[in-house]
């Protein structure tokens, strides 16, 4: 009767795990599979990292460029990511022989000291490395972008690298997720998350979205963007019990919310995300269906509500990537603008590494 009883109890407690983990595995699946041909994750993923892995990095092209720019980190990260979900080990291969150049000496000054974060960024692209390959070197590389960031803080224990721009609820919160996600360590995800509360608290607007700056009060689209990528991949990595969890997941929830009202009919996201006759744009509409569909898998997101929105956006997308591989109507890079002129006039490129980049984490959180 007792081992009948134990017995029992095991099968019990297995179909509980193995049942939490298929649940957790297939939702959002009747959204997110029976894609049109040249649609599927895998195969878009496959075409846009390989676009990237051939593509030179701007100093080798641009004689006034003299660094890498963080518009080649986040697209090798995202390449990476790829490759690792989908086991293309060659592509992977060239990919970290792509950034291998940079632990040598002469590489090595390709890469910026400067205190910034567009700079320090670049530590996410080592430590991806580290985190498929568990080569060292690349660890101690990029674990040192991550510190360095620390070094000198604020009295209430932000980095003073921090400016209170909305991109950096992705430049900054990325690289210390990378940091714990190669170490283990903790301390990566209390920076992060401490950031991340600080931000939301002085930069969400009541209706969800986020100004471009202080002194820049429009919902520029890419700029939002930076936020919704930046609190997705945190709560990827933030237990649920961690004292800042609940203030992050209830930021993303409402900004979420926000962009659902404003998601266009043709599944893209506008250049100004509350003005209807704004142009439609690529990058920013990349980085939303990255955060909706991190949402609906992680079960931060109603599915039935989330999961067409997410779906719609990646069909859209797709309808924008040309014969090259290039995504088009992205934004060029965009500094704070004081005009809704100012951000409805700015150039639209192909190809464009702000937009490939979401692209590929899209393509890498719809493989997950």
């Amino acid at each position: 009767m007792i081992k009948a009883a134990h017995s029992l109890l095991v099968c019990v407690f297995a179909f509980m795990l193995f049942g939490a983990t298929a649940s957790a595995q297939t939702r959002g699946g009747e959204w997110f599979s029976h894609w049109p041909a040249g649609a599927s994750p895998a195969e878009v993923g496959k075409r846009v990292a390989e676009s990237f892995a051939a593509r030179p990095f701007e100093f080798e092209t641009n004689p006034k460029r003299a660094v890498v720019i963080y518009p080649e980190v986040i697209a090798g990260y995202g390449a990476l990511t790829v490759t690792r979900l989908t086991g293309d080990t060659n592509l992977q291969s060239r990919l970290v022989a792509k950034f291998a150049r940079f632990l040598t000496p002469d590489g090595g000054q390709r890469v910026s000291p400067k205190a910034h974060v567009d700079y320090r960024v670049f530590g996410i692209v080592p430590l991806e490395i580290f985190i498929e390959t568990k080569a060292e070197t690349f660890q101690t590389f990029g674990m040192h972008f991550a510190d360095e960031q620390w070094a000198q803080t604020t009295p209430d224990g932000i980095t003073t690298e921090a400016r209170y721009w909305i991109d950096d609820m992705f430049m900054i919160t990325a690289l210390q997720v990378q940091a714990f996600r190669a170490t283990g360590q903790a301390k990566y995800l209390d920076r992060a998350a401490l950031t991340m509360a600080a931000y939301l608290d002085r930069l969400q607007q009541s209706n969800g979205l986020f100004f471009h700056g202080t002194n820049a009060p429009f919902f520029w689209g890419r700029g939002n963007g930076w936020v919704a990528v930046g609190m997705a991949e945190l709560l990827r990595a933030l237990p649920e019990n961690h004292p800042r969890h609940a203030r992050i997941l209830t930021g993303y929830r409402t900004m979420m919310a926000a962009l659902l009202k404003c998601q266009g009919t043709d599944g893209l996201w506008r250049q100004l995300l509350d003005q209807p006759d704004a142009w439609p744009e690529t990058s920013g509409t990349a980085m939303f269906d990255f955060a909706m569909v991190t949402g609906v898998k992680e079960g931060w997101l109603d599915e039935k509500t989330y999961g067409p929105a997410a779906r719609q956006a990646w069909l859209g997308l797709i309808q924008h990537l040309d014969a090259n591989a290039h995504l088009r109507e992205v934004c060029v890079g965009t500094d704070k603008g004081q005009s809704r002129e100012f951000y409805l006039q700015r150039p639209r490129e192909a190809g464009n590494l702000h937009g490939q980049a979401p692209l590929l984490w899209t393509a890498a959180a719809l493989l997950r």
